[in-house]
């Protein structure tokens, strides 16, 4: 694994999966809407083809996601996707396939929408440290309309993936659910990956992956977050002072880096706590405690249970 590959890190420490759940083909008018979504799961949508206005209705904002947008909602809001008319949506009409997925349609020859639907599936408890440091929304674009990226490019990577999903979802073939779920499942690490290089990376982990002087701290922390690491030794990583580096760190993230450093700690230790052999002793030197009152403590402050009850827990859910 490269040394700067920070998201196969985040990714070895917090377990993500994915699953298509709807394809709707509409003609306008149109409108869907969905609930809050569950602590562990993050909905997604694809714009394969058409137009959509999505709306929050709890913070009354708007945003236009054209063909080959990528959306995905970290902190599971309600939301509201339409076509921008306000007219009354015309009657949908529902056929689950053979694979899984609900083709969802309706009769109108108007603008037409192709739009894939589905959700993430965040390993407890990990949907906190993923809420906590990626945006309430995320938009990756498939189509870069200046032209200038390359083949490898993680927006062209997307725009292949995107069109084996589209292929996949248009008939019933063989394994077609288990394709399906494997190619959702990558899609989340490329809309992070695409999101991290944008020119403008949204704020959080995205934004320090993605700022040229912050991410070897990131990086170093993700790849051993249970060495013993010191603000001075994080910045020196980056060529910074320590008050410079504690500045544009908060800046982007919005808390320090120790508090995030904590936050991969416990979630380290959650995954170690799941393995019965391993003592809470023992999980509390892996993740930097040398003193386990201490890591006990953290644990369930950041948790909201103790590691007794955490294993516990795991072990019988």
């Amino acid at each position: 694994m490269s040394e700067v590959d920070w998201l196969s890190h985040l990714l070895q420490i917090v377990t993500v999966t994915g699953q298509l759940e709807v394809r709707c083909a509409y003609g306008a008018p149109w409108r869907v809407a969905w609930g809050r979504a569950a602590a562990n799961e993050i909905p997604y949508h694809v714009i394969v083809k058409g137009r959509a206005i999505i709306e929050d209705p709890e913070t009354r904002t708007a945003r236009e996601l054209v063909r080959g947008d990528i959306v995905l909602l970290p902190h599971g809001a309600a939301h509201v996707l339409h076509d921008g008319s306000g007219q009354t949506p015309i009657r949908t009409r529902q056929h689950r396939g053979s694979a899984g997925w609900m083709l969802s349609e309706n009769d109108s020859q108007a603008e037409q929408l192709d739009l894939l639907c589905g959700r993430f599936f965040i390993t407890p408890p990990h949907d906190r440290l993923i809420r906590n440091y990626l945006p309430t929304n995320l938009v990756a674009r498939t189509i870069d309309g200046r032209g200038k990226d390359g083949i490898g490019s993680a927006t062209n990577q997307l725009a292949s993936l995107v069109g084996l999903m589209r292929m996949e979802s248009a008939g019933d073939r063989a394994g077609g659910r288990a394709v399906l779920n494997a190619l959702s499942s990558a899609l989340f690490t490329l809309v992070l990956r695409a999101a991290s290089e944008s020119e403008k990376a949204p704020e959080g982990l995205l934004a320090l992956a993605g700022h040229p002087r912050l991410a070897p701290a990131i990086t170093a922390m993700l790849a051993d977050p249970g060495k013993p690491w010191k603000l001075p030794d994080l910045a020196d990583l980056c060529g910074m002072s320590r008050a410079t580096f504690m500045r544009h760190f908060q800046d982007r993230l919005g808390c320090s880096a120790l508090d995030l450093l904590t936050d991969l700690r416990m979630s380290l230790a959650a995954n170690e706590l799941k393995k019965p052999k391993i003592s809470t002793e023992a999980v509390a030197e892996t993740v930097g405690y040398q003193s386990v009152s201490a890591f006990r403590r953290v644990f369930t402050e950041r948790m909201g249970m103790s590691p007794g009850e955490w294993r516990r827990q795991a072990h019988t859910g």
